[in-house]
């Protein structure tokens, strides 16, 4: 090799590689556990890494794999958690030629064939080492088929062969590989641990970078080591002399973190002019808009959290002006905004990935976000329209019992914006029954039609209840006899059907007959009747005409009265527990 060669740049997260498990950061659990299984030579004879990307999966492998075939400098040595890096064997793993040692990128390589060469060349000894290690990346990519080949020389493989694995989707793996492996996740680096390792590594390389530049890197990197090597390879390539946050900054694309705060308090304050003309002069800067969203995003997140938990703002990827208006601006917002704020943005956001002008979309999310901002809360409506008189002329509104129209405390209806459809199933005959009946003996338990709803409701017939009550025209009743004139739109089979429901039910016979004339109204029709009654009633109420006046467009969706609310009330209550008996306390 020529000097060239020998001295040709190395990337940084190639260069610091860890050659130990002494290298490692952030995976002490891992660590111990490694060390003690090779202390006690309980060495599992497969193990599978599983962890987010750059955490060091394939590099963990790779130490597992000099530490088992490591001999020592002297050549006499055996497993170790702490590989000389000097003898053949570490030299050639660390190389990546070594022949006893194989990688494997599944992929690439994602057939049962490829699986069959390795099966193939178990049986046969390590050329030289003390093991013959498979090293298989991405193993979630192998078919089934692929899976099923491998599965019983993992389970039985010969002493002189070891399997290690690595994956990124460690649910895609399927549970009889992963039963037969010993498992160990890497977790994502704590942003302390990513830090100062960032400061050790541009000591070394000799490069001047400021904290708050290395908290950018860490804050982009999102717990992966190799992206944030990388960036700080590249972030060190950008500076001239000392390496600054705005540089970083302008690296990744980002805005200025103070003036996306600055962006998020006017459109927060309902600015849409001021927040228009911080967006354009930050994009005119460099910004990303899906960015600038990003970060409105992640400020918002930021800001929910440190409202709950106070202690969250301690960050060291976060500079102590920026923890202070954080700390100041949760303290300040209510959560309901700040949950509509995250809402709207996420939608934002996928409207600005679709839309063909990334800044148009960004300007109208943050048009709509301004306007949205400054709405009234729903107990800010209700008090203000409660203070505020009806534009009819009728004065202004009393108390919610007080008038005509009734009230919330009153007898009175009050209409209500609630999604539910105004004809509810539980009409004249009450509430739904919650399970069958037995069959019923006396006709006496039926002495009125409603009696026969109820029934019907109690049985879940959900069809016959619907036709009965829409079809049918009541003419006369007594106990096991129905007489009714049907409506146009009632099914042919009715009577039939309703007599032979009845019938199974009772376990006695009714007499179901159809007339020509003299029915009275049907049930929905009575009940629709009803309804348009209890709604002129309630737009007569002063809160309601002031909702109108405030909104004309609006609309009595349901009316539910206070007997309806403490019925329900009732119905959802949990029942009383009776207290136990207890066989001793007479005795």
């Amino acid at each position: 090799m020529s000097e060239t060669q020998g001295t040709a740049y190395q990337v940084l997260a190639r260069k610091y590689r860890p050659a130990t498990f002494t290298d490692l950061i952030g995976q002490d659990a891992m660590v111990r556990t490694l060390k003690n299984a090779f202390a006690a030579d309980r060495i599992a004879q497969a193990f599978v890494m599983t962890g987010i990307r750059g955490t060091g999966k394939t590099t963990t492998a790779r130490i597992i794999a000099k530490g088992m075939n490591c001999i020592g400098p002297d050549g006499t040595g055996g497993p170790t958690t702490e590989p000389c890096g000097v003898c053949e064997h570490c030299v050639a793993i660390a190389e990546g030629r070594h022949v006893d040692v194989m990688e494997m990128d599944a992929a690439s390589r994602t057939g049962v064939n490829d699986i069959r060469e390795i099966i193939d060349s178990v049986a046969y000894r390590a050329a030289s080492a003390r093991y013959k290690i498979y090293i298989i990346d991405e193993v979630h990519m192998l078919s089934n088929n692929a899976f099923n080949a491998l599965l019983k020389t993992l389970e039985e493989p010969p002493a002189h062969v070891k399997f290690i694995f690595a994956t990124t989707e460690i649910r895609k793996v399927p549970v009889t590989v992963l039963s037969r492996c010993q498992r160990f996740d890497l977790r994502r680096i704590e942003p302390e641990v990513m830090i100062a390792h960032l400061k050790k590594i541009a000591a070394l390389e000799n490069a001047s970078i400021t904290d708050d530049a290395l908290g950018l890197i860490t804050r982009a990197a999102e717990g992966s080591v190799r992206d944030a090597m990388s960036l700080l390879d590249q972030a060190i390539s950008q500076g001239a002399g000392e390496t600054t946050a705005d540089q970083v900054r302008a690296m990744l694309g980002l805005a200025d973190r103070g003036r996306v705060l600055d962006l998020f308090d006017l459109i927060m304050a309902g600015d849409a002019a001021g927040a228009l003309a911080e967006l354009s002069a930050q994009y005119a800067d460099g910004a990303d808009p899906m960015a600038v969203l990003r970060d409105l995003a992640e400020i918002t997140h930021w800001l929910s959290v440190i409202s709950i938990t106070p202690e969250a703002a301690d960050d060291p990827t976060v500079s102590p002006d920026e923890r202070a208006r954080g700390l100041a601006m949760a303290d300040r917002l209510p959560m309901r905004v700040l949950t509509r704020m995250w809402q709207m943005l996420l939608k934002a956001l996928e409207e600005v990935a679709m839309a063909p002008n990334a800044m148009m979309a960004a300007e109208m999310a943050v048009i709509r976000l301004t306007h949205v901002s400054t709405l009234p809360s729903p107990e800010e409506l209700v008090k203000k329209l409660s203070e505020t008189p009806p534009s009819g002329g009728h004065g202004p509104a009393g108390p919610a019992g007080g008038g005509a129209g009734g009230g919330p405390n009153g007898g009175g209806p009050v209409g209500l914006a609630a999604p539910r459809p105004p004809a509810s199933m539980s009409g004249r005959g009450g509430p739904v029954a919650a399970l069958a009946r037995e069959p019923e003996t006396s006709l006496a338990q039926y002495a009125c039609f409603d009696q026969v709803i109820e029934l019907i409701r109690a049985n879940r017939d959900a069809k016959l209840l619907v036709d009965v009550e829409t079809g049918l025209r009541l003419a006369s009743y007594s106990p096991g006899r129905i007489a009714f004139e049907p409506t146009e739109d009632a099914p042919k089979d009715l009577a039939a059907r309703l007599a032979q429901r009845l019938q199974t039910w009772t376990g006695i016979r009714w007499v179901v007959s159809v007339v020509g004339t003299g029915g009275a109204a049907t049930i929905a029709e009575e009940r629709d009747a009803e309804f348009m009654a209890l709604q002129a009633q309630a737009r007569q109420h002063p809160l309601t005409q002031a909702v109108f006046a405030a909104f004309p467009k609006a609309r009595i969706i349901d009316i539910r009265t206070p007997e309806d609310l403490a019925a329900q009330a009732a119905q959802e209550a949990l029942p009383e527990v009776e207290d136990e008996w207890d066989p001793f306390e007479d005795s």
